[in-house]
């Protein structure tokens, strides 16, 4: 890579790098175990307001992430946002609640973070079993192609992470997800991998481009101040990115969101999206124009 491509890279840290306004969608079920830890220790480590967001679904709408829209189901609704928020005290975070209700869930999670202009929404994602769709779900798949901001998705028996796996192919938004990998295990003290992987079935030119790749984010992270370690891999690019981070015990993956709008958006099924379903891991999804 080119010194130019150093340069473009350094512009992005300031916007995307940062978590100082923490979106958390829950419905207090055992899903969300996982991203309600995430989310208030991200918020300590950033000194970052942790927003609380709970629904409660329009009358005949029921089933998504909260109950209709009656008076039971406000006091659970309460009720959750009540619990995280004294333990979220108990770290020193600032909460805020928010009661929102709809008739489909990612439309509220989105425009509720527009509305308060989160820098992530935290979610939690289901279990692992039946097909890839059902696995990642419609609504967590539409709220990382709609959201404006970073979704960090969260598997139920996660916590925080000792290390961090950013995966590379040198593109702008794999680039703003390098930043906001080496931020976060700069904030947090913990080691960054970073991986670039050579796909057996892209032509030798481009394959061949994939330590020159690793060399420039381990370039622009040691400029940052981020110590990083590079890992070239071949192999099927999800696969792949899943067992490196099973190798190296990394806690958190980081990718890089194709800013696709319309159908694209939509229909996720993506790399990323095959990350999420195959790892234990919590997966940041840093989103890209």
């Amino acid at each position: 890579m080119t010194t130019q491509g150093d340069e473009a890279l350094a512009p992005q840290l300031s916007p995307i790098g940062r978590f100082e306004n923490v979106m958390l969608a829950t419905d207090g079920s055992e899903w969300s175990a996982g991203a309600e830890r995430i989310a208030v220790q991200v918020c300590k480590e950033h000194g970052a307001v942790l927003n609380i967001l709970s629904a409660i679904s329009t009358p005949g709408e029921a089933g998504w992430m909260g109950k209709p829209n009656d008076i039971e189901a406000a006091r659970e609704t309460d009720a959750v946002i009540e619990r995280i928020t004294a333990t979220a005290k108990e770290h020193g975070v600032e909460c805020k609640g928010h009661v929102r209700s709809g008739n489909d869930p990612y439309e509220v999670i989105v425009d509720t973070a527009k509305d308060i202009q989160a820098d992530v929404i935290v979610m939690g994602r289901k279990g692992r079993r039946g097909l890839a769709r059902m696995l990642l779900g419609d609504a967590t798949a539409k709220v990382i192609g709609y959201a404006s901001c970073s979704v960090l998705v969260v598997p139920e028996t996660a916590n925080v992470w000792q290390s961090i796996l950013i995966a590379t192919d040198g593109s702008r938004f794999s680039d703003m997800a390098a930043v906001t990998a080496g931020e976060l295990a700069k904030t947090g003290g913990v080691p960054l991998f970073v991986l670039s992987v050579k796909v057996p079935v892209h032509s030798e030119r481009r394959q061949n481009e994939a330590q020159p790749i690793v060399d420039r984010v381990l370039s622009f992270l040691e400029g940052q101040g981020v110590q990083a370690r590079g890992i070239v891999e071949e192999g099927a690019a999800d696969d792949t990115i899943v067992d490196v981070a099973n190798d190296r015990k990394a806690g958190l993956i980081v990718l890089g969101n194709f800013g696709r709008t319309g159908i694209g958006r939509m229909l996720f099924g993506s790399k990323a999206e095959r990350v999420i379903n195959q790892t234990n891991s919590p997966v940041l999804i840093v989103r890209g124009g």
